[in-house]
């Protein structure tokens, strides 16, 4: 494929759509550095299709489904903290963007949706293939530049502005850029000179004057929780992770997600606090709560911290503060490490024995579990801790939503490993496609393996992120097949019947043995220990052609050996 891209690049080199307005477009692209771009085949945005794909400065991909590639333009753009662009025809196309348009939102990842469309005369007319699509991702981007058909400074202005936001703000914007027919002509030179606008990177600083205030009252509490959400990998100095670990007045949990680890962190919180009574409860209510990162898996803690508030919560975060918990008291407008390094050097060791409970239940909890997981039959709970003890170290590992997350949660991880999920919305509608983009991504950079763990409900939903020409041979995809959406049985609630089984759980008999042939990938199955132990050996040691391990797990059994290791790590 990447050779056919190639000849196909070289033959066309210089060739440029003949419509001025789609030349200024892919220029100011140019001139801005976005260079990948993401294209769903279609007619009305054939200009600019055009204009990509036949000059070689921009890589391009070919994704058929607008909902799959815009999850594949997510995953490239969250390792490689660039703005990927992608680029769709007329009418419903478009709105297949939004479930990742969303999610880059959220999650706070750069996206610029670039959409063609009829000229305006031709809306609500009765005209085909056309809808009002000016403004329509409103409520989630950053900016809407709504173009006219004719080029002009006030056009170039505002691609501009919508490239810039997304670059400095990280998230999705939207260009919606009308073309009329003929749409397939092209000429030999620009007939365009387009104007660019630079975006302003100011330096991130905060003053000692900001932060006196708040180091008094830190020096002043005995009872400090510092709790991590998402977080990128190694972007958290190790001066500030020891400085944390070394002052007892402070716990720091963190998810698997937080890509944050020491030894003296909690990484597996539900563990540590689902057992706890409203004394202890009480008693680990924390008088200052620091967050920083993105959303938070942990149901329990969220429930936690809003029955028993901190007097104090500070949010650190360059853009946003969400008040989580109802109990947001300053949000500092600045990247950790900078607020931290300026901080950190007010604060003083406080007495206090906040650490010290905490870490004797660590341990407590760790004695039980161990004792637990030892016993248990195979299931849902079973695999995930042989898949995560088994990952390659330095990998990179993408995880599905609703139980997968909530599985990764409870067990440990190599600090070397690095982890992300769409936890912007939480969705399953990409995890697949994501996982694919990121593994993309890492080709020629790092070429760090990529795993994928799914829920079977989850990579049926995605199954098109397959129809994927770019897929890398060592890609991996660990999928277990409970039957069903298994977090519907672990939820309150549950019961068994007709109703549960069709309208929530979505009970079904299929897998994924036909795809992975349809679509080239090596494929394997695991029904037991043995079997998923002599399965992963193979898994990692085939590296010709991606593939899928699917592990089929009791359906019935999963949500009740789940809930009663909760009950017995007391």
């Amino acid at each position: 494929m990447q050779v056919c891209n190639f000849v196909f690049q070289k033959i066309y080199t210089m060739i440029y759509p003949k419509i001025p307005l789609a030349q200024s477009i892919i220029e100011i692209c140019l001139a801005k550095g976005i260079t990948t771009i993401i294209i769903s085949p279609g007619s009305r945005n054939a200009p600019l299709t055009i204009g990509f794909v036949n000059n070689p400065a921009f890589q391009c991909y070919s994704i058929a489904d607008e909902r799959s590639a815009a999850f594949f333009a997510l995953g490239i753009a969250q390792q490689t903290k660039l703005p990927v662009a992608l680029v769709c025809t007329s009418g419903s196309a478009l709105l297949n963007y939004y479930p990742a348009f969303a999610e880059a939102f959220y999650s706070q990842i750069p996206m610029i949706v670039i959409s063609a469309d009829r000229p305006q005369s031709k809306i609500d007319i009765g005209d085909g293939q056309t809808i009002r699509q000016e403004n329509v991702f409103e409520n989630h981007s950053l900016y809407n530049a709504n173009l006219h058909e004719d080029v002009s400074a006030e056009n170039d202005l505002k691609i501009n502005e919508a490239i810039n936001t997304a670059i400095t703000q990280k998230g999705p914007v939207h260009i919606n850029a009308p073309f009329e027919e003929p749409l397939y002509e092209t000429v030999s030179e620009l007939s365009v000179k387009v104007n660019t606008v630079a975006f302003a990177n100011a330096t991130q600083t905060i003053s000692i004057e900001d932060v006196t205030e708040y180091a008094s009252i830190w020096n002043n509490s005995t009872k400090k929780m510092i709790l991590v959400g998402v977080n990128d990998p190694n972007v958290i100095t190790e001066k500030i992770i020891e400085a944390f670990a070394k002052d007892e007045s402070v716990v720091v949990l963190t998810e698997t997600t937080s890509n944050l680890h020491h030894d003296t962190f909690i990484n597996n919180i539900d563990t540590i606090i689902t057992p706890f009574t409203n004394e202890d409860f009480e008693n680990f209510r924390p008088e200052i709560l620091v967050t920083f990162g993105g959303m938070v898996v942990s149901k329990r803690i969220k429930a936690f911290l809003r029955k028993y508030k901190p007097k104090h919560h500070w949010h650190i975060d360059s853009w946003r503060a969400y008040d989580t918990f109802g109990a947001l008291t300053k949000h500092f407008e600045v990247d950790p490490n900078v607020f931290f390094d300026t901080f950190l050097p007010l604060t003083e060791s406080t007495q206090s024995n906040y650490f010290e409970q905490l870490d004797a239940v660590k341990a407590l909890r760790k004695l039980k579990s161990d004792i637990y997981l030892d016993k248990i039959p195979f299931s849902d709970f079973k695999v995930f801790e042989k898949v995560m003890q088994c990952l390659p170290i330095n990998s990179q590992l993408q995880i599905s939503n609703s139980s997968a997350i909530r599985y990764a949660q409870l067990i440990d991880i190599d600090p070397s490993i690095e982890v992300y999920c769409n936890r912007g919305t939480s969705g399953i509608d990409g995890s697949t496609s994501t996982a694919i983009g990121a593994a993309v991504s890492s080709l020629g950079r790092d070429d760090k393996q990529t795993v994928f763990i799914t829920g079977d409900i989850g990579f049926l939903y995605d199954s098109n992120a397959l129809w994927n020409n770019y897929i890398p041979k060592n890609f991996k995809i660990i999928l277990i097949n409970n039957g069903g959406g298994g977090i519907f049985r672990i939820l309150p609630g549950h019961e068994e019947s007709p109703v549960f089984n069709t309208f929530f759980e979505t009970s079904h008999c299929l897998t994924a043995e036909h795809l992975a042939k349809m679509y080239g990938f090596e494929y394997s199955i695991a029904s037991d220990e043995a079997s998923l132990s002599r399965s992963l050996t193979a898994l990692y040691a085939q590296n010709e052609k991606p593939s899928i391990m699917e592990v089929f797990t009791p359906t019935l059994k999963n949500d009740s050996i789940l809930l009663q290791y909760f009950k017995e790590l007391v």
